[in-house]
C-alpha cells in the first residue's frame, strides 16, 4: 500500500498469548471476552505485527516481534508460535535479506517488540539486521536500563543491550521527523518514551499504534492495559490521538490484533468508533 512517499506492508512474525485480564485492566472479563476469547489459562491470542516501510533508498522495519531466543518453558508460558513467523518469507518474496534492512524503529523495548532485534549466533548475541541503524527514544533506553519493580520483567537485556555494544543504536530525544514524510510521535502512558511512527499523506496518513492501542478491542477509552505504567495518561493520549485520527482520516495500524491489521475511525456519540478496515497489502 502506498502512503505518502512510502510503500508499507505488515509482517506478522508470530502469535503469542498474554493474560486477558492484564491486557484489559479494569474491564471485566464478561465484556472483553466478547471481543477476544481466552484459552483455558486465560490467555488471549495476540500477534506481533511489524510494519515494513520502503522508499527508494530505505527499507525500514518497525518493531521486531518476540524473536527466537526463548527456552521451552517460556514458549509455553507465552504460547509462542514461532512456526508462523513470516519475516524471512516476506523478505525472500521481495528478493531481500536481513542485510538489506537499513533502519529499525523500536517503539519501545518490551520483549514482544524488540525480541527479534538480536539473534544468538555461535554463542554470541548480535544485531539481527547487520546493516541497520536502530532508533530508540533516549528516555525509553534509560528507563529500560533502570525499570521499576512493576515493569522490570518486560525488559530483557539481550534483546537491546548488544545493539549499543555494536554501536548501531541512535537515541532520539522527543518528537522529530526521522525521514522525509515519516515522523516520530511520543506517548508515555504505557511506558516512558514510547514512540509511534507516523507517515504523512495528503489523503490518508498512517499511525502505527504500538501499545497505545494494541488491538481493535482497545479503541474504547477506558479499555487500557494493566501493563500500562500510567493508565490515566494512556487514556488522555488515546483520546487526543483518536480525535485527530477521526478528524484527518488516519489509518491506525494495530501491532497485536491477530485478525485486524488496520482501521479508520469515525466520530460517535461515545467518542469514536471503528470505521473501515484497511488492507495494507
Amino acid at each position: 500500500m502506498k502512503v505518502g512517499r512510502y510503500q508499507v506492508a505488515p509482517i506478522v512474525h508470530q502469535t503469542f498469548g498474554l493474560d486477558g485480564g492484564a491486557m484489559f485492566g479494569i474491564v471485566p472479563k464478561p465484556l472483553w471476552e466478547k471481543k477476544i476469547s481466552a484459552d483455558e489459562r486465560n490467555r488471549i491470542l495476540l500477534a506481533t505485527r511489524s510494519l515494513f516501510i520502503e522508499s527508494e533508498n530505505r527499507k525500514i522495519l518497525v518493531d521486531t516481534g518476540m524473536g527466537d531466543k526463548w527456552e521451552a518453558k517460556q514458549r509455553d508460558i507465552y504460547k509462542i508460535d514461532a512456526e508462523k513467523s513470516a519475516l524471512y518469507k516476506f523478505l525472500h518474496a521481495r528478493d531481500l535479506s536481513v542485510s538489506d534492512i537499513t533502519d529499525v524503529i523500536l517503539t519501545h523495548l518490551h520483549f514482544d517488540h524488540t525480541g527479534g532485534s538480536t539473534v544468538r549466533e555461535d554463542g554470541e548475541v548480535i544485531p539481527a539486521f547487520p546493516n541497520a541503524t536502530y532508533y530508540v527514544q533516549k528516555r525509553q533506553w534509560e528507563w529500560a536500563r533502570n525499570p521499576t519493580e512493576k515493569d522490570g520483567g518486560s525488559f530483557i537485556g539481550e534483546n537491546f543491550q548488544p545493539l549499543m555494544e555494536h554501536g548501531v543504536v541512535e537515541l532520539l530525544d522527543g518528537e522529530t521527523e526521522l525521514f522525509p514524510g515519516l515522523e516520530i510521535k511520543t506517548r508515555d502512558g504505557h511506558t516512558t518514551g514510547q514512540q509511534l511512527p507516523f507517515i504523512r499523506d495528503d489523503k490518508q496518513p498512517l499511525l502505527y499504534c504500538a501499545d497505545l492501542i494494541p488491538t481493535s478491542a482497545h479503541i474504547s477509552l477506558p479499555w487500557v492495559m494493566g501493563y500500562d505504567n500510567h493508565p490515566l495518561t494512556t487514556i488522555e493520549e488515546k483520546k487526543a490521538t483518536l480525535d485527530q485520527a477521526a478528524e484527518a482520516n488516519w489509518i491506525l495500524v494495530f501491532e497485536h490484533d491477530p485478525d485486524t491489521s488496520a482501521v479508520t475511525v469515525n466520530r460517535s456519540e461515545d467518542g469514536v468508533e471503528i470505521g473501515d478496515r484497511v488492507a495494507l497489502i
